[in-house]
């Protein structure tokens, strides 16, 4: 897969606009989803989206192999995000997550896991930026330390680190929920 998004840079710093379109198409879903778990805004994660891959655009003949093309998309993403929190002077979070109504007959099942999910995703909004970050690029981005090391600019140990923490601070605030009888 890295060789084709290789290849696709290649063709990228060349000028060709299809190939952008196919490296966009190929990652828009991952890279979307890591700005706005950082965000917590769709439209200023889409609006950081589209800069990420101007950004891929303008310097892909700088590119210089030395990492997976998609772990040097993440780390512009990274960036931006920061740069966006650092726009806005804080970071706030809103919950705006559209009420549906579930029509299966399965509906306490869909509940309970729609319940566990959003408790998930409370969870993960407890934790400091880092380690919301590094966890959400090790689970949810499949990726290993040392690219995510790469993303964030900091050491390896540093990310073996934040992921020990947080998760270790995810537990906890799990099994608060399960303490409290809410499971």
């Amino acid at each position: 897969m890295d060789a084709d998004h290789k290849f696709l840079i290649e063709q990228i710093a060349s000028g060709d606009k299809q190939a952008l379109a196919a490296l966009y198409r190929a990652l828009e879903r991952p890279v979307y989803k890591f700005i706005v778990s950082r965000l917590n805004d769709p439209h200023e994660a889409n609006d950081i989206l589209h800069e990420v891959f101007m950004d891929v655009w303008r310097s892909a003949g700088r590119f210089e192999g030395r990492s997976k093309v998609q772990t040097w998309i993440f780390g512009i993403a990274y960036r931006k995000s920061i740069d966006a929190m650092r726009r806005r002077g804080r970071m706030d979070y809103t919950d705006e997550t559209p009420d549906m109504v579930d029509d299966n007959a399965d509906q306490v099942a869909c509940l309970a896991a729609g319940q566990e999910a959003e408790h998930v995703k409370h969870c993960l909004e407890t934790l400091k930026d880092d380690h919301r970050s590094a966890i959400t690029l090790a689970f949810y981005q499949d990726m290993t330390y040392g690219e995510i090391a790469e993303v964030s600019g900091v050491p390896e140990g540093t990310i073996k680190t934040r992921i020990f923490h947080a998760k270790k601070l995810l537990m906890r605030c799990l099994s608060g929920r399960v303490e409290r009888g809410m499971a």
